[in-house]
């Protein structure tokens, strides 16, 4: 077994003792370089938070919360550490629209660590299929890749028949991208006659259910995925022992009742809440959105960290679609767009294990025209392609859901 570096397998006490005697100097570095917690925490003694307990205390920062926030204070809300410059290599336009920053420092997500216990090394060439536009998925897995001694290939997404070409003449050995977007290579390599040459695959930004882990296996393809986001970087990764998601060292991660900042019981479901060390960015006590818990015990494959059992649903009705975060509030623009429209909710379903996404909409009444210019608001608004369905007035649910998930995994 060979590990990134000897953090992953350090005493968890050691770890934690580490941990908390760098968070007083990041909350102090936070309130001196970031407005937004120079106000929320101007009654925060930094030297004081050196424990969870502490660390409880201080307000959460949700993901959902940030599109409003930076409205008011653009381009980050405040939040950011770093203005345009050498410190501000790239800003990116997430949905929602939430703006991030990213720095020069070298694998600035810190993926490099999953990757390398997905079995990434130097020498080997990465057919890179995240986005390089608007979002910062291409540049995430990008940077990581880079940090090992990798060679990428910016495939991106879509040009699917440029894309097999470009396997059968470069032979990359591996995958980084979504897991539906894998299958979709596949399939169509099969269609061309071409044998792909991937042997491994980093998979993030969906549900990896076992069937598909099993597929690819067939495929001669040993797949591992990771949990991280825009904002924070990497949050945990999958290891060879295949037991739930080993937190990375450079994080804390926290589980807490939804809506508030409570840690939950031990082993409960709940809510992540993740504190970075990142400089430029110095996100504390930033709360996902996803739903997750702790589990007991240490990985088998020998590293000492926290462990979480990955992705469970969210705690809010913001939802991540082919690797995209939906936001209730980008419903709302689809409506006030389009003033036919009473009420509408997005449904999301997977068949065949493929995300697919219908907006229900309420008219009095409708027709092809107006059906289209829907399609085309949710496909400029939310950056995902969509269905459109009329529904009768008074047919959704006033329950108070805007989006509305039904995928399973099985």
């Amino acid at each position: 077994m060979t590990y990134y570096d000897n953090k992953e397998t350090r005493d968890p006490a050691e770890r934690e003792r580490d941990l908390f005697e760098r968070l007083p100097a990041q909350i102090a570095h936070a309130k001196a370089q970031a407005p937004a917690f120079g106000r929320s925490f101007a009654d925060v003694d930094p030297a004081s938070v050196t424990t969870r307990e502490a660390l409880a205390r201080l307000p959460v920062v949700r993901k959902s919360e940030l599109v409003e926030l930076q409205k008011l204070a653009r381009p980050f809300g405040g939040f950011a550490a770093v203005r345009w410059g050498r410190k501000c290599h790239r800003v990116f336009a997430s949905p929602g629209p939430i703006y991030e920053p990213e720095s020069d420092r070298p694998d600035y997500y810190r993926l490099a660590r999953s990757m390398y216990a997905t079995g990434f090394r130097e020498g080997d060439l990465v057919h890179n299929t995240f986005s390089y536009h608007l979002t910062p998925g291409g540049f995430m897995m990008e940077t990581a890749a880079l940090a090992l001694g990798c060679t990428v290939f910016p495939a991106g997404v879509g040009q699917t028949d440029h894309q097999i070409a470009a396997i059968a003449d470069l032979k990359p050995n591996a995958y980084a991208g979504t897991p539906s977007f894998l299958r979709i290579l596949l399939e169509k390599a099969d269609k061309h006659g071409v044998k792909v040459s991937f042997t491994k695959a980093f998979v993030v930004g969906e549900a990896f259910p076992p069937s598909v882990r099993e597929a690819f296996a067939a495929r001669g393809i040993t797949a591992h995925q990771a949990y991280a986001t825009a904002d924070v970087g990497l949050i945990a990764y999958e290891t060879q022992a295949r037991e739930g998601l080993v937190v990375d060292e450079d994080v804390i991660v926290e589980i807490v009742v939804p809506g508030t900042g409570d840690p939950v019981a031990p082993g409960d479901v709940g809510e992540v809440v993740v504190t970075t060390f990142n400089p430029d960015y110095p996100l504390i006590r930033f709360g996902t959105g996803d739903l997750s818990r702790a589990m007991p015990g240490q990985s088998p494959c020998g590293r000492t960290n926290m462990r979480i059992t990955g992705w469970m649903g969210r705690a809010d009705q913001t939802t991540k679609i082919k690797g995209m975060f939906v936001h209730p509030g980008q419903i709302a623009q689809i409506v006030k767009r389009h003033p036919e429209l009473q009420r509408a909710r997005l449904v999301v379903d997977n068949p065949g294990l493929n995300d697919a996404m219908t907006l229900q909409c309420e008219v009095e009444s409708g027709g092809d025209a107006l059906a289209q210019a829907i399609a085309a608001s949710v496909r400029e608004i939310t950056k995902l392609r969509g269905d459109v369905l009329f529904v009768a007035p008074g047919a959704i649910a006033r329950d108070g859901k805007v989006i509305d998930d039904l995928r399973t995994y099985e």
